[in-house]
């Protein structure tokens, strides 16, 4: 039962400190959508999605309003659409056709984001998902609310560098496609090792094909409310410095699990996973960096920072499991650069370097998320980055991601603003030695020695 003071504090909470439900997420699997007919896929396709999505806005918003529990973001993810769309599509445009249908739905049931146009490649890719490859940048471009990511590596199977050194493409050819608009379209773009099938959080939200005929997925944060109880912590030894932490997040994780399963008797869906992830926003007061600050950093990038955040991560973690009967998706603690205002900072002042938070997403929850990067940057470069991270996935059996995004025309220094939730970015710098040779060879990297379980 939850008490009185509990209820208090949980109010105290969403009023002064920033907490909040930052997405419900509805899962729905479109196998039953797959056809030849590319007019048929796509008819089935948004049938479905209206169908079975269309009460969620609704339900979110009659949530937040009965529990006084802001729910921010209402969401969709889809199977992913490289496998979906495979026999209906035989060229770029095919699949274009297929995300102007996932934009239109999500239109018609009005949630802000829809993710699912994905494919699944970490060890071999087939001829149509080459195709599929080469239509995200032109798709990212003409819709406003799809999202895309691409896995390329896991821990059972190695890095599809082939994969690998297309995505450093495709990630320059998105920018450059959605020039115009603060290169918006990569910040919609995630490439994964280790890809989750339930993750509610976008951009890399996807349905996956372990799951059911849908699912609701809850994506809980609360930067702010952890920050605000360590403070009468400061000085203390780190015994109760993570006893603070994993207290906080087990509150935190508690709301999670009653608007998730609030939200599934509503809508007559299984309650699929909360994710407890500590996600920023460009507000002020709800940020990670600033929980690192508090825990005795002058700013993230200090010696000390990787250190601080896997012990951040891990009581995250250790709280969050305790409160809710499933937990899933990333959980733990994003840094992403651009949609946390202590990040910034900390970029500004140099601080963080983009091998800094290299360095620190072996202990996060993701990885390389919403950096901007000169928009000169060679593919082959971008290629060598995202191989780095996924080595990082792949050998310590975790999901890590990139979302890098070329500011076409800027250079270090200068700052790209996306605006709303995904903030402003400094321009970084990265590495301009060559990895050219190293990422054109081309063929896979094998699954480390204790891959082998079985």
């Amino acid at each position: 039962m939850i008490n009185i003071s509990e209820v208090t504090e949980t109010n105290e909470m969403i009023q002064h400190e920033n907490l909040d439900v930052r997405t419900i997420t509805m899962g729905i699997s479109l196998f039953d959508c797959i056809d030849s007919s590319l007019d048929e896929c796509t008819k089935k396709i948004y049938d479905k999605i209206c169908k079975k999505a269309g009460k969620l806005v609704e339900t979110g918003e009659h949530i937040s309003q009965s529990f006084g529990i802001p729910v921010v973001n209402k969401r969709i993810s889809v199977t992913p659409i490289a496998t979906v769309g495979s026999s209906a599509c035989k060229t770029e445009e095919d699949y274009i056709k297929i995300a102007e249908t996932l934009d239109k739905a999500a239109e018609t049931v009005g949630v802000n984001l829809i993710g699912g146009y994905s494919a699944m490649l970490a060890k071999g890719n087939t001829d149509k998902e080459l195709i599929f490859l080469n239509s995200i940048p032109e798709a990212l471009k003409v819709t406003s609310r799809v999202c895309s990511s691409v896995n390329v590596g896991s821990s059972r199977t190695g890095i599809n560098m082939d994969a690998v050194r297309r995505m450093g493409d495709i990630v320059l050819e998105t920018a450059r496609a959605s020039y115009g608009t603060e290169s918006l379209g990569a910040a919609k773009l995630v490439v994964f090792c280790n890809a989750p099938d339930d993750n509610p959080f976008m951009a890399g939200a996807f349905h996956g094909i372990t799951e059911g005929e849908s699912v609701i997925n809850v994506g809980v944060s609360g930067p702010g409310v952890v920050k605000k109880a360590l403070e009468a912590a400061r000085g203390a030894d780190f015994e109760v410095l993570c006893e603070t932490i994993k207290k906080t997040a087990f509150k935190i994780t508690r709301v999670g699990q009653l608007v998730a399963r609030e939200a599934a008797s509503q809508l007559g869906v299984p309650f699929g996973i909360v994710d407890l992830s500590l996600a920023p926003t460009p507000a002020v007061g709800d940020s990670v960096a600033e929980i690192l600050q508090e825990i005795g950093l002058e700013y993230p990038g200090a010696p000390g920072t990787t250190a601080a955040l896997a012990l951040l991560n891990d009581q995250v973690k250790k709280g969050g499991v305790m409160a809710s009967s499933y937990v899933g998706g990333l959980s733990g603690a994003f840094i992403p650069v651009s949609e946390d205002q202590g990040m910034i900072d900390a970029v500004e002042a140099g601080a963080l370097t983009l091998e800094k938070l290299e360095a620190m997403t072996c202990v996060c929850s993701v990885g390389l998320d919403m950096i901007a990067i000169p928009g000169d940057t060679p593919a082959e470069s971008v290629a060598g980055v995202i191989a780095d991270e996924m080595a990082i996935g792949m050998i310590n059996n975790k999901t890590t991601a990139v979302r890098l995004i070329p500011a076409i025309g800027m250079k270090v220094g200068d700052t790209l603003n996306f605006g709303g939730l995904f903030g402003y970015a400094p321009v970084m710098p990265v590495n301009t030695f060559s990895c050219e040779k190293f990422v054109n060879r081309g063929g896979r990297i094998p699954a480390p020695i204790h891959s082998f379980k079985n």
